[in-house]
C-alpha cells in the first residue's frame, strides 16, 4: 500500500471534473518509454519461535528497517516512526501487520527487474540473519490468527482497520494475513490502456491459478488454493472485483473516474497526518461539503490518494496494476512481470491474448473469478473447458511477446527464461498450493510448522 512522505497541501485545487482524468492521461508514454514496476511482499518471522515480530520489540520491524539503511536506503518517517525506506531500487515499506514490501523502481527490462529483486532479497536475508529473522514467500500466513499479529504505526492503517469490519467479513484478513506480487505497466494512449485493461482483467483469474500459494489458514488446509484471492470476495464490494464496465462500449478514463467517485473514501492527508474520512463521498469533497474538512475542496494529491484506495483485480492510476497473484519466491516474483510484459507489451501478443477472451460474457468472467481461488487450473472458463486448457497457450503467447521484444542480457539471453516457473506448472499440472498440500499430506505428516523449513527465499 502507498506510503506518503509529506503533506501535499499546496498542490493544485481541483476546480472541475476534467482534472480527475489528468493522472491517467498523464500516464501515456511512447513505447520506448514503457517501464516495468514490480511489487512483492513477504512475511517476516522470528527464527526461534516463528512469531511475527512487532514494530518495537528488540530485533523487530523497526530494527530491521534500521539495519537496511546500511545498504543506502533513506528512512521515511511518519509520526516519529520510520515506516518506509527509499532508494535506487524503489521503496521498502510495511504492510499493516509488518509484511515487508519492495515497490521496485520503474525498469526497462526483466533482467533489471530480477536483478533488483535479487539485491533486495539478499539485503533482507543478511539483516534477518543478524536479527534472528527470516521470511516466508506465501500468499497468506499459514498458521497465524489475526490476534497473533502486530499492527504497524501507520495512520492510514488505523483508519482502514476500523472501517474494514463495517463493509466485509474478511477485510482484516486481507490487511493482516496476506502477501502478493504485483506488476505495474504502461500504455501509450487511452485506446491502448483499454485493450490492456480488458485483456489483463479477463485473464487475471489465470494468474490467480498459476500463482496460487495460500492453501492453509490457522494451521490446516482451508479448502482453497488461493485463499488470499478468495478473501477479496468479501473485503469491500465498493472497491473490489472484476469491474464489468471495463468491458462495455465507451470505456475510458472518464468512465474509470466515475467509478472512483463512487468508491467511498478512506482518509485525507493533511500536515503529515491522516484524517479519518472512511465511508464519506469524494463527490461531497468536490463540492466543499466533506464533513471532516468543511468548506475545503480537494487537491490533486487527494485524488491521487483516493485512486490508491480501490482494490479491483486490475487497477488504473497513471499505469495499470495487475493484482491477481499470491506471494512467492524469487522465481515467481520474476515470472509475474514476465507473464504480463509478454502479453501486453508486444502488439501481436496483446491481440492474440485478447482474441482468446474477447467473446467471454460477463457472467462467465465473474464465475471464473469466483472459481479460480478454489479450483485453480480446473476452474471453468466461459464457453466450455477450464483454465488448464488455455494456460499453456497463454504462456506461449507471453513467450512470443518477450521474444519479439528482444531485450538481451550480457550473456545474450532474452527475457523468455523468466517464464520457466510457469511453464513447469503447465507441464506438471500442479500449481504451488497443490505442491504444498502434497507435502502437508505426505512427508510433513500434517505438521504445518515444517513450512518454515522451506527455502521460499
Amino acid at each position: 500500500m502507498s506510503t506518503r512522505e509529506v503533506s501535499d497541501r499546496e498542490d493544485p485545487v481541483i476546480e472541475n471534473l476534467s482534472q480527475l482524468a489528468e493522472p491517467m492521461a498523464a500516464g501515456e508514454k511512447p513505447r520506448e518509454a514503457w517501464r516495468i514496476g514490480t511489487e512483492h511482499e513477504k512475511f517476516v518471522y522470528d527464527t526461534a519461535d516463528h512469531h511475527a515480530p512487532s514494530y518495537t520489540e528488540k530485533g523487530g520491524i523497526r530494527d530491521l528497517l534500521g539495519e537496511l539503511t546500511q545498504f543506502g536506503w533513506t528512512p521515511i518517517e511518519e509520526g516519529g516512526n520510520v515506516i518506509a525506506l527509499k532508494g535506487a531500487d524503489g521503496n521498502v515499506s510495511l504492510e499493516p501487520a509488518g509484511q515487508l514490501e519492495l515497490s521496485g523502481a520503474p525498469l526497462e527490462n526483466l533482467h533489471q527487474t530480477c536483478a533488483e529483486t535479487g539485491r533486495h532479497l539478499s539485503e533482507v536475508k543478511q539483516v534477518g540473519e543478524k536479527l534472528g529473522k527470516a521470511y516466508l514467500g506465501l500468499g497468506m500466513w499459514p498458521d497465524k490468527t489475526r490476534e497473533e499479529l502486530p499492527i504497524m504505526p501507520k495512520g492510514r492503517y488505523g483508519i482502514m482497520l476500523n472501517h474494514m469490519p463495517r463493509v466485509g467479513s474478511m477485510g482484516l484478513d486481507m490487511m493482516l494475513r496476506t502477501c502478493t506480487i504485483q506488476v505495474n505497466l504502461d500504455y501509450s494512449s487511452e485506446a491502448d490502456m483499454v485493450q490492456k485493461f480488458r485483456t489483463s482483467l479477463a485473464l487475471q483469474p489465470l494468474a490467480t491459478a498459476l500463482f496460487a500459494n495460500s492453501p492453509f489458514t490457522e494451521g490446516k488446509p482451508n479448502g482453497y488454493l488461493s485463499y488470499r484471492s478468495h478473501i477479496w470476495s468479501d473485503t469491500d464490494p465498493h472497491r473490489t472485483g472484476m469491474l464489468p464496465f471495463v468491458f462495455e462500449g465507451g470505456f475510458g478514463y472518464e468512465r474509470y473516474v466515475e467509478y472512483m467517485l463512487d468508491v467511498p473514501m478512506y482518509f485525507v492527508f493533511r500536515d503529515g497526518k491522516y484524517i479519518d474520512a472512511a465511508g464519506l463521498s469524494f463527490r461531497d469533497f468536490l463540492k466543499g461539503e466533506l464533513s471532516v474538512l468543511p468548506g475545503e475542496k480537494p487537491r490533486l494529491s487527494d485524488w491521487q490518494d483516493h485512486l490508491s484506495t480501490a482494490f479491483p483485480e486490475v487497477r488504473l492510476k497513471s499505469f495499470l496494476e495487475m493484482r491477481g497473484a499470491d506471494g512467492g519466491p524469487w522465481g515467481r516474483i520474476c515470472a509475474l512481470p514476465a507473464l504480463w510484459v509478454g502479453l501486453l507489451y508486444d502488439q501481436g501478443a496483446l491481440d492474440a491474448a485478447w482474441d482468446l477472451v474477447k467473446d467471454w460474457d460477463m457472467e462467465g468472467r465473474e464465475a471464473l473469478r469466483s472459481a479460480a481461488p478454489k479450483l485453480g487450473l480446473d476452474a471453468p472458463i466461459p464457453g466450455g473447458g477450464t483454465l488448464r486448457d488455455i494456460a499453456g497457450e497463454v504462456v506461449d503467447i507471453a513467450r512470443s511477446g518477450l521474444a519479439a521484444r528482444g531485450r538481451l542480457n550480457s550473456a545474450g539471453d532474452n527475457e523468455t527464461g523468466y517464464l520457466e516457473p510457469l511453464a513447469e506448472i503447465v507441464k506438471t499440472g500442479k500449481v504451488p498450493a497443490e505442491r504444498l498440500l502434497d507435502l502437508y499430506n505426505g512427508e510433513w505428516g500434517g505438521d504445518l510448522s515444517k513450512v518454515y523449513a522451506l527455502k521460499t527465499f
